[in-house]
This record gives structure tokens, C-alpha cells and sequence, in this order.
């Protein structure tokens, strides 16, 4: 079996829920509500920062910005799109037992997957 037909069927299984690999994870910051299925808690948080950013990181298609302050840019709405703190259980949303994690925290770390992901791509594609 292939790498990448291993990594199918897990999400196939954790969608079906026949998985123990996978928890579902409630998250909640500012105006986002979201589920997913993931092994840690923090993957979790990574996900909601980044659906926050797909969302904003369009926008800022203006020529005149550099890329450092479109980043900015895009941080900083991102930052005002969520709370201070992303929220999240395996219980349900507006639970008082919820684990809180700093948003600024998870934008800087989404950040640097970002920027890692984007050397990556400049190696590969030469």
C-alpha cells in the first residue's frame, strides 16, 4: 500500500468513525464555529487559524503593498476576525471545560508552517 493510500484511508476511516486515530475537536474564536477530526488538540487550533486565513489572505491582491505588509495585513485581520483565545473541546461548543489556547500564539505558529511550506515549494520547484 502506498504512503498516500495509507493516509486516505485514515481520513476515510475517521470520517466514517470507524477510526480511534482521529477526535473530533469543537472550535470556537470570535465569529468561527468549527469541527474537525484530528489526532492533537493543537493541530486543532492550527486548523481554525488557518480557514481564518484562507478566508482574508485574498483580499490583499493589491500591487502597491509589499509582501511583508500584506502579511501584516493578514495577521492582523485575522487576529480581529477571532477572539484572544481559540476554544476547544471534544464536548461540544460553549463548554466552561474547553481548553483555551492564545490566538496570537497559534497565528505565529500557523505563520511558520507557512513560511516553511513556502521554502519547501521554492526547493522543490527549483
Amino acid at each position: 500500500m502506498t504512503r498516500r493510500h495509507h493516509q486516505s484511508t485514515i481520513v476515510h476511516a475517521s470520517i466514517q468513525g470507524r477510526s480511534n486515530l482521529m477526535a473530533k475537536y469543537y472550535i470556537q474564536s470570535g465569529t468561527l464555529r468549527s469541527i474537525v477530526d484530528t489526532d492533537e488538540l493543537q493541530k486543532a487550533a492550527l486548523w481554525a487559524v488557518h480557514r481564518v486565513m484562507q478566508q482574508i489572505a485574498p483580499i490583499y491582491d493589491d500591487c502597491t503593498l509589499t509582501p511583508e505588509q500584506k502579511e501584516d495585513c493578514a495577521m492582523l485581520e485575522g487576529l480581529l476576525v477571532l477572539d484572544s483565545t481559540i476554544r476547544i473541546s471534544e464536548q461540544g461548543f460553549d463548554r466552561d471545560d474547553a481548553i483555551s489556547i492564545d490566538t496570537f500564539e497559534a497565528v505565529q505558529h500557523w505563520h511558520q508552517l507557512m513560511i516553511a511550506l513556502d521554502r519547501l515549494e521554492k526547493l522543490i520547484n527549483g
